[in-house]
């Protein structure tokens, strides 16, 4: 306690500039591994030369400073690599200066006082949704556009995006690393609104999505690219339309499906009808040709094979002629 008594005001002012400088830097930079080494080896640093004056610990002095050499190295060292983690590189900033060279992912040996800011060159989404917690934003974060009718349509979207890496330090330097609030989100829906208006409201919920889709990726895609992104896909999750329009669509869709089942009957009677007329036609074909072919000799040599056929029963029979060559058949049997 006496020792610290004498050399801690022997230091005071050395300590008192020493935390000065200390909170500068810390309200310019995040506190990291590498300031807390930097402090540690310091105040060892400290403590050895104020032990260097005790003739009971002197003997320590030398080590204790070695030793805050050796954590300040580490320290240094510690800010001198930088692993840049798969899907991600680096930009590099010295004293707020953005340097045009990127880190790629792998294991970095920089400048000690270079700031580096990993950004994310995966593929990224951005979804403006009306249901809630679905989107990126709280609440109700879907897109409301007017149509050339007049009519408001609300529409849910989902944005696939990505970095390129080459562009990174561009970006950086005059968007920052908040690209997604101040480019994808507000660029898509202003180019989702200015877009449309050359629709009306029942095309785009049916024949003219498709068409609307590739318009607006087309816009949107055009001014990512000057900004350094890369629009990979666009798609319309969703488009709502208002009531009164929503029931209308559903009353014609009834109309018509209701013309198709009367188209379908009306044609179920008329192969009905066409049927019979064919079975009609045969029979009177049949008949023609039964008139035509059927004289009175065939008709009586017909007769008489039937009269040979049943004389052959086993039954005794008589078979008397009549004057109109009508047969009279009796059983005798009985």
């Amino acid at each position: 306690m006496e020792i610290l008594a004498v050399t801690i005001p022997y230091y005071s002012e050395k300590l008192i500039v020493i935390g000065l400088l200390f909170q500068i830097i810390a309200v310019n930079h995040k506190k990291t591994f590498f300031m807390i080494l930097i402090i540690i080896g310091i105040l060892v640093l400290i403590t050895g030369f104020a032990l260097q004056k005790n003739p009971e610990f002197g003997r320590f002095a030398k080590t204790i400073r070695s030793i805050a050499v050796l954590i300040m190295v580490a320290g240094l060292l510690s800010k001198c690599i930088v692993q840049i983690n798969a899907g991600q590189i680096g930009v590099k900033s010295l004293f707020g200066k953005v340097q045009n060279d990127v880190l790629s992912s792998g294991l970095h040996f920089i400048n000690p006082f270079v700031e580096v800011q990993r950004l994310d060159i995966k593929t990224q989404n951005y979804t403006m949704s009306g249901i809630h917690d679905e989107g990126n934003q709280t609440g109700d974060d879907a897109i409301r556009v007017l149509t050339s009718d007049g009519l408001e349509v609300t529409i849910d979207l989902t944005v696939l995006y990505k970095l390129l890496p080459s562009e990174a330090p561009r970006l950086v330097r005059e968007t920052g690393v908040d690209y997604t609030d101040k480019i994808v989100r507000p660029l898509t829906r202003t180019k989702i609104r200015d877009n449309s208006v050359y629709y009306e409201a029942v095309s785009l919920y049916s024949n003219k999505r498709d068409e609307f889709q590739q318009r607006i990726f087309k816009s949107i895609d055009e001014d990512f690219k000057k900004r350094g992104l890369i629009l990979e896909q666009l798609l319309v999750r969703n488009i709502t339309l208002p009531q009164s329009v929503k029931a209308t669509i559903e009353q014609k869709i009834n109309a018509e499906q209701d013309a198709q089942k009367m188209q379908f009957v009306l044609l179920k009677e008329k192969q009905e009808a066409e049927r019979k007329r064919v079975e009609a036609q045969g029979i009177a074909d049949y008949q023609r040709i039964i008139n035509i072919g059927l004289t009175d000799q065939q008709l009586q040599y017909e007769q008489i094979k039937a009269y040979l056929e049943l004389a052959k029963s086993p039954n005794s029979k008589m078979i008397i002629m009549g004057k109109g060559n009508a047969p009279v058949i009796l059983d005798t049997k009985n």
